[in-house]
């Protein structure tokens, strides 16, 4: 039996700097990228685990994604986030039926994988913006204007939805509603 991989967080805004690290400790704590990536192995269940390579960009990722997400670690997306079994079905094409008879530790092929970090990177990211997870959920079920008085969650099965959504986040975090 393998075991499993761990993931190393690097924090890329520390490593452009020359000077010692201690002058500039307390002036940048975390990066925005730094917490989106703490927010998807949280919801993934993976945090504070460590690999030979650190997460330091989204091609990082790409790794995670070829190797593929364990089953476990869609169960977790599932409890944090409020999906249901049958909308993550729809969302990486596969029946539910199929998706129950996965067992924990196995491995989702890579394009239901990479629609999995994309969800946790946009629920991530949902949270940071409206504070918390709740919030972001009951965002998600609502009808919203910008999106053509329909609900968030309708475009979660392309990476182009999620993309939209991803920018209305962006929006929303500047205050800029249409």
């Amino acid at each position: 039996m393998a075991t499993p991989k761990k993931y190393i967080i690097e924090d890329p805004s520390l490593n452009i700097l020359e000077d010692p690290a201690v002058t500039y400790a307390a002036a940048v704590p975390s990066s925005p990228f730094l917490n989106l990536v703490r927010g998807v192995l949280h919801l993934l269940g993976i945090s504070g685990q460590t690999t030979p390579s650190p997460i330091r960009n989204n091609a990082d990722f790409i790794g995670i994604i070829r190797e593929g997400v364990p089953k476990k670690s869609l169960d977790h997306l599932m409890d944090n986030t409020g999906l249901t079994v049958a909308e993550i079905s729809t969302i990486i094409r596969t029946s539910d039926r199929t998706l129950r008879r996965y067992t924990a530790r196995q491995k989702l092929n890579p394009e239901q994988s990479e629609r999995i970090i994309e969800l946790a990177k946009l629920y991530s990211r949902g949270e940071e913006v409206f504070g918390n997870m709740d919030a972001f959920k009951q965002w998600m079920n609502s009808t919203v204007i910008a999106l053509g008085n329909k609900k968030p969650k309708t475009y979660l099965d392309t990476s182009l939805g999620i993309d939209l959504l991803m920018n209305e986040l962006g929006r929303i975090e500047h205050g800029i509603f249409a």
